[in-house]
């Protein structure tokens, strides 16, 4: 199978990127150590090729309606131009499609970011609800837009830096908000627990922003960090910690469900019908070892099972993210099977790091 390409991959190449099959897509998983990439992320900032996840606009009338019946977080939140949301799209059953950013622009159109592995799966399905919903609803995807998301710290100076003007169009913007800027769209949003912004950009001059970015000295960064980073900050990543067969409230997510107003949406009935009997925490290994993705987790109140686990180059511990039974708590003791090992971890409230420091 020929791996789909992102417009950066020749730079990624000419920067000595190690290339992975990353769903279909050659990405780079580091540019020599995960682990300063990582640390350059929270104490200075770095720059991500984000390419392969796709834009979809929605434009004409019904949009708010229809974005109120689709997703499980309420739009009605949106009132200012340029405001993001964040959340989950659901199946009849309360399982998870896909987690997405959708930003209200106009009242006729909508920009939503959803994952690059659930794309064609999520616009399908976009469509199929808006035939019966919102019949004058378009939907386009942009395949033709890049994205490069700049993150950490000094993030914001060094875009300003690298794009003449931006600096008075954006540094207003609060987070989760974002502005256009001639035919790139800048939001201050990521998926690192740093500030910056993730710029979409016309895919034929992604490399020569990414190049402008470089000689700003600003760092390429690699899958392998972009995993521990957001495993730091306690964010899910689609697949792993939440999927077709898992809930948002069972996924540390119903802080993004709205159960509260009258409106319904999508997998509602199924989520007031079946309340959670399991839900997410974070756990920090005590003994010596890796807590990795669906080790068994041994708890007082049944068993669990760790969703994301890697080693936290920012704490210098191994964490994980774990569905565990809901009477767990906060402190407990539990006991993770590594390697037909039993080893001890503590229950933690995540996130484990933002902004530059460790949180635990």
């Amino acid at each position: 199978m020929t791996l789909k390409q992102t417009p950066l991959n020749a730079a990624h190449r000419a920067m000595g990127a190690k290339m992975v099959d990353f769903g279909g897509w050659d990405m780079p998983v580091n540019y020599g150590s995960q682990i300063d990439e990582h640390h350059q992320v929270r104490n200075d900032c770095g720059m991500f090729d984000v390419s392969h996840m796709r834009v979809v606009d929605m434009k004409g009338t019904g949009g708010r309606d229809f974005l109120r019946y689709l997703l499980a977080n309420n739009v009605d939140k949106l009132t200012s131009p340029g405001k993001a949301l964040y959340s989950c799209m659901l199946l009849d059953n309360g399982g998870v499609i896909d987690d997405l950013i959708v930003y209200f622009m106009k009242e006729d159109w909508f920009r939503i970011v959803v994952n690059a592995g659930t794309a064609d799966k999520d616009i399908a399905w976009m469509k199929q609800q808006a035939a019966q919903h919102a019949p004058k609803l378009v939907i386009n995807d942009h395949p033709e837009l890049a994205m490069i998301a700049v993150q950490g710290p000094n993030a914001r100076a060094k875009v300003w830096e690298a794009l003449p003007g931006s600096r008075e169009l954006t540094e207003n913007l609060i987070p989760f908000s974002a502005a256009e800027m001639g035919t790139m769209f800048i939001a201050r949003t990521g998926y690192t627990g740093e500030d910056g912004f993730e710029v979409m950009i016309p895919a034929n001059a992604a490399p020569y922003f990414w190049a402008t970015l470089a000689e700003k000295g600003v760092k390429p960064i690699g899958l392998g960090a972009r995993d521990t980073l957001r495993l730091e900050a306690g964010m899910n990543l689609y697949g792993q910690d939440m999927d077709e067969t898992i809930n948002p409230l069972e996924a540390g997510l119903a802080w993004t469900v709205d159960l509260k107003s009258q409106r319904d949406f999508i997998g509602k009935s199924a989520l007031l019908a079946n309340p959670p009997t399991r839900k997410l925490v974070g756990l920090v290994l005590l003994d010596r070892g890796v807590l990795r993705g669906h080790q068994k987790v041994h708890t007082d109140h049944g068993e669990g099972e760790i969703t994301s686990g890697s080693f936290s180059p920012t704490l210098e511990k191994s964490i994980a993210l774990a569905r565990v039974p809901i009477g767990v708590q906060i402190s407990d003791t539990v006991q993770v099977s590594i390697r037909d090992k039993m080893l001890s971890a503590k229950v933690v409230k995540y996130p484990f790091a933002r902004n530059g420091k460790g949180l635990i």
